[in-house]
């Protein structure tokens, strides 16, 4: 009798556990969107993606969308005017990045911008916001590198 109720102890436990982590990765993408220093407060305006769709449809030369996805994830489909600087490489690469650019910063949900732009604040960028991740985006995505922005 106590190694079933012990047994019914840890699926009880087992299947708590496994709903904290559906709830958290639930909400995990509303953690981060958003997320800017007092510098970047003037890119929340762009937070909803009919906003950031504006941007897109209409570029503006003070705002950057950049990409922080793999390579592999940008060309299999990215928003459209974004910019692919990969995590991985992104402090290897802070010379193309201009400090004075507001930059709006994506990735899958999130969590890796937020990672991202802790090394961009401690290399003086001040201009920055995390979008999110890109299953925010409800438009057609452009696949390929875009030619007039990435090398």
């Amino acid at each position: 009798m106590k190694s079933v109720s012990n047994y019914i102890s840890k699926i009880v436990l087992l299947t708590f556990v496994f709903l904290i982590s559906l709830v958290y990765l639930a909400n995990a993408q509303s953690v981060f969107v958003g997320k800017t220093g007092k510098e970047g407060m003037v890119l929340k305006k762009y937070v909803e993606p009919s906003e950031l769709k504006k941007i897109v449809d209409h570029p503006v030369d003070s705002i950057w969308i950049i990409d922080v996805r793999s390579e592999k994830a940008y060309l299999n489909g990215h928003i459209p005017t974004a910019k692919s600087f990969p995590s991985g490489t992104i402090t290897k690469r802070l010379n193309e990045i201009p400090k004075d650019k507001y930059l709006i910063l994506y990735c899958t949900v999130g969590g890796t911008v937020k990672l991202v732009m802790k090394k961009l604040r401690k290399a003086g960028y001040k201009r920055c916001m995390n979008w999110g991740g890109l299953s925010r985006w409800e438009w057609e995505k452009e696949n390929g590198l875009h030619p007039t922005l990435n090398n």
